[in-house]
């Protein structure tokens, strides 16, 4: 099926949006619109960026050669950091390390693995995906959201395929998959436009990714990346930092994400899109997809009670006053338990997913657990090849010092032309939103950013924490308006179910309400959330002041 909107000239512009026929596409038109070329143009564009592996690769010798032209160029700044009282090597002026110098390329050469080890995300990741594996590919999550969707009166549907979209982030990609065609039998059987269904499904798990009321992997592979910039500043400050920095900023986003998609939903998107009496209405086989066999009831039961009690044990580890995994002095916060939330999330992922497999029979015996990690983990091949080539641009960029420059320099000029503060921010997130159309991966976009805007806003007082929550806003709002986002075309795919004319532009304009409300309201949160001064997470603080 293609991807591709409809020939312009076979299509009227005027008849755009209205519900003619039961099956009419909303894209439409003789001439092309102003937004309609500019989306051709962000897709041409976004077209010639090379793959994110390759992107990497070429930044690491872009910084290579910065290295060389820079030191040449004698470019130094004052060190930002105050001299430690027992350290040695501290200097006063950091210059740029030229990675073409006899030592620079010994140190590529004999870096290069520890670079592609050390990449922060890498373990962290592939350990989380264990325990996310064993949930998704035992059937788990997909069942608990059919389950979650269906156990809601009608009257809250929208609300309800809004909301698990967004909770579905803790499985990765597991809700492009699942909810979009879900949501548009949901929407059928009820009466409504299956559209709708799959756009409110697709605001939800795409727009709303970086929102939860758990912790994800995303926080996991955003926080590594974020205190090893953070690092480059304050070492100590990044010692305190934890991976759950943004959790109350991200469980108050949930609900306010929530709202906003079902009134997008219901005010905006299905009145322009009319009620559905056409074809595609889903047949008998259909419906029974939704539905909960007995068998699977069952697994949900024990999974749920295998969850309570390997979340009452791990509280054991510390909630008691003298729990193992507490810190210093007690401390919960800055404690070995907080340190160790992907091997948590592993465990809280895994054990429910092997019940339900077992109670489902789909896991039989230990081989059988195994392949299924095995099968999950072997999608995960690209982000090693990132993995290796991220690492090594991440590992030229600290070795040169290129980011501690960069960030005093660009500190420097913010304050010169007075951008601070709230300005600031919202510059930041404009930009984030909009390297976010042609870039998809939310991990690639920090790994290249983090490095550069981590330590500048920690130069301007702004904490890395908030820097992250912003990041993620805009990384978030923008997804489901760019068609080069990993699972664009499978929503046009699902789309083409019920209107094989269904393009880019039409999925587009259906999007586009629940992009801007999503952004707008979300920016206003957060900017709230900045004026308040509250934490965005435990020991996590708006604000930054340098030692």
């Amino acid at each position: 099926m293609s991807t591709t909107p409809p020939d312009p000239e076979e299509t009227n512009d005027d008849d755009a949006g209205r519900d003619d026929t039961p099956s009419k596409t909303l894209e439409s038109g003789k001439r092309k619109g102003f937004f309609q070329r500019f989306l051709d143009f962000v897709e041409w564009l976004g077209n010639k960026l090379p793959h994110p592996v390759t992107l990497f690769g070429l930044l690491a010798i872009l910084v290579v050669f910065l290295s060389w032209a820079l030191s040449q160029a004698g470019i130094s700044v004052e060190n930002p950091l105050p001299e430690p009282e027992d350290e040695e090597d501290y200097e006063e002026t950091i210059e740029v390390f030229n990675l073409l110098s006899a030592d620079g390329v010994e140190w590529m050469f004999t870096s290069a693995v520890d670079n592609f080890i050390g990449f922060a995300p890498l373990g962290v990741v592939l350990a989380t995906m264990i325990g996310i594996g064993m949930a998704e590919s035992t059937g788990l999550i997909g069942t608990a959201l059919r389950s979650f969707i269906l156990a809601i009166p009608r009257t809250l549907v929208t609300f309800a395929i809004v909301f698990a979209g967004i909770m579905s982030s803790v499985a990765s990609d597991a809700g492009y998959v699942v909810l979009p065609p879900l949501a548009a039998i949901l929407f059928v059987a009820l009466g409504r436009h299956p559209l709708a269904g799959i756009a409110a499904a697709f605001a939800g798990v795409s727009a709303g990714f970086s929102a939860n009321l758990l912790l994800s992997g995303t926080d996991v592979m955003l926080g590594e990346l974020t205190i090893e910039a953070a690092e480059t500043i304050d070492p100590e400050y990044a010692d305190q930092m934890n991976l759950a920095m943004n959790y109350w900023f991200i469980i108050v986003s949930t609900f306010v994400l929530a709202i906003v998609g079902t009134l997008v939903s219901q005010y905006i998107v299905e009145p322009r899109l009319g009620k559905w009496s056409g074809e595609g209405v889903i047949e008998g086989e259909d419906e029974n997809q939704l539905k909960i066999t007995p068998t699977e009831k069952k697994g949900l039961i024990w999974a749920g009670i295998s969850l309570v009690i390997t979340a009452g044990l791990l509280l054991l580890l510390i909630v008691p006053p003298n729990a193992p995994m507490r810190g210093e002095d007690g401390a919960v916060v800055e404690s070995p338990f907080m340190s160790s939330l992907a091997i948590i999330l592993v465990i809280v992922f895994f054990i429910p997913g092997l019940v339900y497999g077992i109670v489902t029979n789909v896991v039989k015996n230990d081989t059988d657990a195994v392949n299924h990690i095995s099968k999950y983990l072997a999608g995960m091949a690209m982000f090693l090849v990132l993995a290796f080539t991220a690492g090594q641009f991440i590992a030229y960029f600290e070795q040169t010092n290129l980011g501690l420059i960069l960030a005093v320099i660009g500190a420097d000029t913010l304050e010169t032309i007075n951008l601070t503060g709230i300005p600031l921010v919202i510059v930041f997130m404009l930009f984030v939103g909009l390297v976010n159309l042609f870039i998809g991966s939310a991990s690639a976009k920090w790994a290249m950013l983090a490095p550069i805007m981590v330590p500048i806003m920690m130069q301007l007082g702004i904490s890395p924490e908030f820097t992250q929550a912003a990041y993620r806003v805009s990384d978030s709002a923008t997804n489901i308006l760019s068609p080069l986002m990993t699972y664009f075309a499978l929503i046009i795919v699902v789309a083409q179910r019920y209107d094989k004319r269904i393009g880019i532009g039409s999925l587009v304009s259906v999007m586009l309400p629940y992009s801007l409300a999503f952004w707008a309201v979300w920016t206003a949160m957060t900017i709230g959330w900045m004026g308040l001064d509250l934490p965005l997470g435990p020991n996590a603080p708006i604000y930054y002041e340098a030692p």
